[in-house]
């Protein structure tokens, strides 16, 4: 592998842009490409001045939709996926590039430290990689936890959105219909988990570098869940239901079902008592089905794993 093209989302962020993109452009060896999605503040400028190439959607799309096209109109032999508002240290990619070339890992979550602002870190861990757990809800390793937590290297189930190192070729070995990397019916929330359940069942392994630093301001989180509007939460709790019907697998329901039940009855129960908007994820679930089975084919035709290793996440 040779080239690593950065992928910088900008969905009018400019302000977080003037911080994320030079520390995008000081990593060694890649190509900084921003994406714009449609931005009507200073992002062409700042990418323009600045010296990244600006690749501008001509209408605004979901977070999935706008990665999609933004992957295949670029080449790196790896592509790490960043959002604006992810600022890297200048060692990032030196540190985590080197782990795609060990046999079959197809991408690397990297230590994300938790800011309030561009300046203003919080001394906490945002993520050591993601997990999902054998209830099949998906989550953020170490969030909150001081920062010094989980400062081991080793394997993690898959690498958070925020900022995730994949192979060109694990991207591509997952497209649905040859260009769907992320599902664009997910729009955002759990798209990434669902890119990792889907590599992982493909055979690819995910490695956790804490060497490799971004310091994250999280807009959705355990901590910040309660400040997100019902529309955000509502998305998070249907996406769950599109990836399960999407990925699982017999085997899995076959030792995980009792956990995934009784899961399935504590959310219905904190639905009916806290948040009844959230049954309105039941019903979008519902309406999205028939897609996320027919994407089930296709990721079930490819599969090479029966149970990926579910729970799975980096040490202390």
């Amino acid at each position: 592998m040779s080239t690593t093209t950065i992928l910088l989302l900008s969905v009018d962020e400019a302000p977080m842009l003037a911080h994320s993109l030079p520390a995008a452009l000081a990593q060694a060896g890649a190509e900084v490409v921003v994406v714009d999605n449609a931005s009507t503040d200073a992002t062409p400028d700042l990418a323009t001045r600045l010296g990244a190439r600006h690749l501008r959607l001509d209408r605004r799309r979901s977070y999935a939709a706008a990665l999609n096209l933004a992957i295949a109109a670029t080449a790196g032999d790896a592509v790490l996926l960043l959002n604006a508002d992810c600022i890297l240290e200048p060692s990032f990619l030196t540190l985590a590039r080197p782990r795609l070339d060990e046999p079959g890992v197809g991408s690397v979550a990297p230590m994300l430290l938790r800011l309030a602002g561009p300046d203003r870190p919080l001394g906490q861990l945002d993520t050591a990689g993601m997990i999902v757990d054998r209830r099949r809800k998906n989550g953020l390793v170490g969030h909150a936890q001081p920062a010094g937590s989980f400062s081991v290297p080793g394997e993690a189930f898959g690498a958070d959105g925020a900022a995730a190192l994949y192979r060109r070729e694990t991207l591509e070995d997952c497209a649905l219909d040859g260009t769907e990397v992320l599902d664009e019916d997910m729009e955002l929330w759990a798209s990434d988990a669902d890119l990792a359940w889907r590599a992982r069942l493909y055979g690819w392994r995910c490695l956790y570098e804490p060497r490799a630093i971004g310091h994250h301001i999280r807009t959705y989180s355990p901590s910040t869940r309660a400040q997100m509007s019902e529309a955000a939460r509502r998305m998070q709790f249907r996406n769950r239901y599109l990836m399960m019907i999407k990925n699982e697998t017999g085997r899995g329901l076959a030792r995980d079902g009792a956990r995934i039940a009784g899961y399935e009855l504590l959310a219905l129960g904190h639905t009916l008592l806290r948040e009844r908007h959230l049954l309105g994820g039941y019903r979008d679930a519902a309406r999205l089905a028939g897609a996320a089975r027919a994407r089930r084919r296709l990721v079930q035709a490819r599969r090479r794993v029966a149970v990926p290793p579910f729970g799975l996440q980096a040490r202390r």
